[in-house]
């Protein structure tokens, strides 16, 4: 064995041994590469191994961008959560109060009375809010995403309740000063605001009107009657104080922040009531009947005509 290595040291410094030596050389040398390589592959694992931890750091602003764009296209098309910047709707929402707006049920369903809704008033209504603008590009930014993302507020959406929908007669007040749907009183103690000091609640409110909705159109007031500006506030406006549904952005159905007034945004009892459907369905159809009725004349005259 000594010999073998002595051998192989000589026969890689001097050139010209005979064909035995040589065979030991390659041998011996090509042994020696593959322990070098495995050597070096020792090395590369290691390296692999120390540069792992680092992966993440650079992984971590893709899943970021990625995240943000999953986001953004939920926001888009399903589900957006939007800021209560005022008290219009308190006790049901408080300022502060972050909600989720379900953009997709009004594709699937009618707009229903109870709903609470977010509807763009762009041209229509004035802010309930006024808030400040970003003087730099870095604030409107982080303005433009904080209201994507619902934690800033944004003066051109409002949320209110629906209280009528196309074809209704919204009336108050009654005798016992109840607003009224077709001749249906609402009984709305359920929500409307009520004073956490002195527990008096909120009148359904404080100035009479009696409106009809069009179609195409919404009646909406805030829970909080005496310091809302709603429909009743906007009766010398074009809509005669309605909305267009077409401005709804979606229906507001849970409140996820602040933790601890995490609820649900059901329907009141009070909208679902049997006399509405029954009402707004005739609305709509008397016209037609009064139509076909005036029609029976008309074709008794002409088969009287074309008898012999």
């Amino acid at each position: 064995m000594p010999d073998e290595e002595e051998t192989v040291t000589s026969a890689e410094e001097t050139a010209g041994d005979d064909s035995a030596e040589d065979r030991k050389d390659s041998s011996a040398s090509s042994s020696s590469p593959s322990t070098s390589d495995d050597d070096g592959d020792g090395d590369d694992d290691g390296e692999k191994k120390k540069k792992k931890p680092g992966s993440f750091w650079k992984e971590l602003p893709v899943l970021i961008v990625v995240a943000v764009v999953l986001a953004l296209v939920i926001k888009a098309f399903a589900v957006q959560a939007f800021y209560i910047p005022s008290g219009s709707m308190e006790n049901t929402l408080q300022i502060g109060d972050r909600v989720l707006v379900n953009k997709i049920v009004y594709h699937t369903r009618d707009i229903h009375r109870g709903d609470v809704v977010v509807f763009n008033g762009l041209d229509s209504w004035d802010p309930e809010t006024h808030i400040s603008k970003p003087t730099n590009p870095f604030s409107k930014a982080l303005r433009a995403v904080g209201t994507a993302f619902g934690v800033a507020p944004n003066e051109k959406d409002y949320i209110k309740r629906v209280i009528g929908v196309p074809g209704d007669h919204v009336h108050c007040c009654d005798a016992q000063g109840r607003v009224t749907v077709n001749g249906v009183p609402l009984n709305e103690k359920s929500y409307l605001y009520t004073d956490p000091v002195t527990h008096e609640q909120n009148k359904p409110s404080n100035e009479p009107f009696d409106a009809y909705v069009k179609p195409g159109q919404l009646w909406v007031m805030g829970d909080h009657r005496e310091l809302s500006y709603d429909s009743r506030s906007h009766r010398g406006d074009p809509g005669g104080g309605t909305i267009p549904t077409d401005r709804v952005i979606g229906r507001a159905f849970v409140i996820v922040w602040p933790l601890n007034r995490i609820d649900t945004l059901p329907i009141p009892g009070t909208f679902k009531q049997a006399g509405f459907k029954t009402a707004a369905m005739a609305a709509p159809a008397t016209p037609m009947a009064l139509g076909v009725l005036g029609t029976l004349p008309l074709a008794y005259l002409r088969r009287k005509r074309r008898r012999p």
